[in-house]
């Protein structure tokens, strides 16, 4: 057996990366169930504890394999009175008691971890451009704010993202898999609203009126105090606000009325300062008593979040608390906006050009091997290009899971592009071994050459790719560039000792 050389044992250990990023370990498509794809905050089953991404294995004591078993457990409602629920996921199970169907969605659970563009699985992209021009900084402000606003509603699994065009103008690009145009469009024209209340009346609202001073990074900002809870860990964070005198001001006329409780072992007011975000109620804060009638400006904000782990509570901790920063900065949000462009994608049709792009590619790839060894005679050389085509498609899809890349339409012809220049060098590799005025070791260094230039040109023609089309060409440049740069650094010098072995 001939000994592999190292270029060919690390396109070996990258296929074979690459397929366990793409199918994890264990294989997803060994569960069993359905997973939770989103769920309305603050309803009956988020308080239980179910999440987005729990699979969820059986309803009262019914299996659950498929969307069509999870709607036959919940035929019984809407009922009239309240119903106990048992639902069991992956991971524990939840009893609720409700009149009426668990508000989520769910899907089946995906054979694979790579993650379908809009394109791809239907459902509305909307353009939108603020009515007056924003800054880098204040375009991620205001994408801050609209992820805060949007997972309110449940729909956590949304995908916004700056982008620009060639000509400096910044836009913001929103994805929403499952809604139609008009569900989008609503949420997105509607500016929104925050508030602070201690019970019915607002004490200060979100925003640089109210709110002068958010402290994300000082002494004393973080996640502290992880004790053993009931079936799992809890972690507390806090950090500080700086109010404006007037809002201080309202403060301190606001609980200097208030009595004092004893609760959770500390003294605070009997009332809580409780944030909502479109009269969606957020977060409730304990008030120290310390702050009772003061009008202070400084005020130190505290919270808490839990887990099945300790590193699972303190992630959950500094998320919630990274989310109350937001909202509190920024509040509504702070820029009227109008949609430039709006869309809705069949996810059939997306099916179905994924399918026709399948047999497309395989077909070219096919027909391009019999080519080569039609001209060349070597049906060793003929398998070697199919593998090395192969092996890039697979590194790129493992790429694009492990970073979570949402592949769309732009990126299946980016994978294509890249299968169409890789074919094109190897040939390239192929000619030169064939070529007798040289040794094969330098006749291979000079495709290796060609293919390295190739790969420099196509690199700097693909970057103005990336902001063209307002970012909609986005996922072809990064989709590419990935692929020729794995490309130059594995699969290429990979076919080439191929190729070599082959010739001695």
């Amino acid at each position: 057996m001939a000994k592999l050389s190292w270029r060919i044992w690390l396109l070996l250990i990258a296929v074979a990366l690459s397929l366990l990023s793409i199918f994890s370990f264990p294989p997803t498509f060994t569960e069993s169930g359905v997973i939770i794809n989103s769920i309305k905050q603050n309803s009956t089953a988020f308080e239980a504890g179910l999440r987005q991404g729990d699979i969820i294995q059986s309803i009262d004591n019914q299996q659950i394999t498929s969307i069509e078993d999870y709607s036959s457990a919940l035929e019984k409602f809407p009922t009239d009175d309240k119903t106990k629920l048992t639902i069991k996921t992956k991971k524990q199970e939840h009893i609720l008691f409700t009149e009426k169907a668990p508000e989520l969605t769910i899907s089946e659970i995906p054979s694979t971890r790579i993650k379908l563009g809009l394109d791809l699985q239907g459902g509305s992209r909307a353009l939108v451009a603020p009515e007056e021009k924003l800054s880098a900084s204040e375009i991620n402000d205001l994408i801050a704010v609209m992820k805060e606003r949007l997972n309110v509603y449940g729909l956590t699994d949304i995908v916004i993202r700056p982008v620009s065009d060639l000509s400096g103008n910044n836009y913001v690009l929103i994805e929403l898999a499952g809604a139609t145009p008009t569900e989008l469009e609503e949420l997105v024209s509607e500016q929104g609203k925050f508030e602070a209340k201690i019970g019915e009346e607002v004490v200060f609202v979100g925003g640089k009126k109210d709110i002068t001073y958010v402290d994300r990074t000082g002494e004393g900002v973080g996640v502290y105090n992880c004790n053993s809870n009931q079936g799992g860990q809890a972690c507390q964070f806090r950090f500080t606000i700086s109010l404006s005198e007037e809002a201080a001001n309202k403060h301190a006329n606001i609980t200097s009325k208030l009595e004092t409780n004893i609760t959770d072992g500390g003294r605070y007011l009997e009332k809580k300062l409780d944030l909502y975000l479109d009269e969606n109620l957020v977060s409730s804060l304990f008030i120290s008593e310390d702050l009772k009638g003061r009008p202070e400006t400084k005020i130190l904000i505290q919270g808490g979040a839990s887990g099945t782990t300790r590193e699972e509570a303190i992630n959950n901790a500094r998320k919630e608390m990274q989310k109350l920063q937001t909202v509190l900065i920024t509040g509504s949000l702070p820029f009227k906006l109008q949609i430039v462009k709006l869309d809705t994608i069949s996810p059939l049709l997306g099916q179905r050009f994924l399918y026709s792009i399948f047999l497309a590619g395989l077909s070219a790839i096919i027909a391009v091997a019999l080519i080569v060894f039609i001209r060349y005679r070597k049906i060793k050389s003929s398998l070697a290009l199919l593998f090395t085509s192969f092996s890039e498609v697979i590194i790129i899809l493992g790429l694009a899971s492990l970073i979570h890349w949402n592949l769309d339409l732009p990126s299946i012809a980016g994978i294509l592009a890249v299968i169409g220049t890789g074919v094109d060098q190897q040939i390239v590799i192929l000619d030169e071994s064939e070529s007798r005025e040289l040794s094969l070791k330098e006749r291979l260094k000079r495709a290796l050459f060609i293919v390295i230039a190739a790969y420099f040109t196509s690199l700097v023609s693909l970057m103005p790719l990336y902001w063209a089309g307002a970012g909609l060409l986005k996922g072809f440049a990064v989709t590419t560039i990935i692929g020729i740069t794995s490309a130059v650094l594995i699969t290429r010098p990979a076919f080439a000792d191929i190729v070599k072995k082959i010739e001695a």
